[in-house]
């Protein structure tokens, strides 16, 4: 069975972060302090670091697909379907 993974919430990761660049605590201090691994808080502070606050944000679940529920990729080939049928009346 698969592993249950647990979420945490964008203020936990924030304080994280804090602790590491703001107080210059270590990574492995930081993770001790709070109880977690020390590679989520290497994952949040580099997040954090590129994107900002956002980059905490929780991204599991999102759809990467387009709004009207087919995949972007569908979308694509319906495009060029069109396209070909309409080169191809041309000939």
């Amino acid at each position: 069975m698969g592993e249950i993974r647990k979420t945490y919430d964008i203020e936990f990761k924030r304080k994280a972060v804090a602790m590491f660049l703001e107080e210059g605590l270590g990574y492995k201090t930081v993770a001790k302090t709070l109880g977690i691994d020390d590679r989520m808080v290497r994952r949040w502070v580099a997040h954090y670091e590129r994107e900002g606050i956002e980059g905490l944000k929780e991204k599991r679940g999102t759809s990467t697909g387009s709004k009207n529920g087919r995949p972007k990729k569908a979308k694509t080939l319906e495009e060029e379907v069109l396209r070909l049928r309409a080169e191809n009346a041309l000939l």
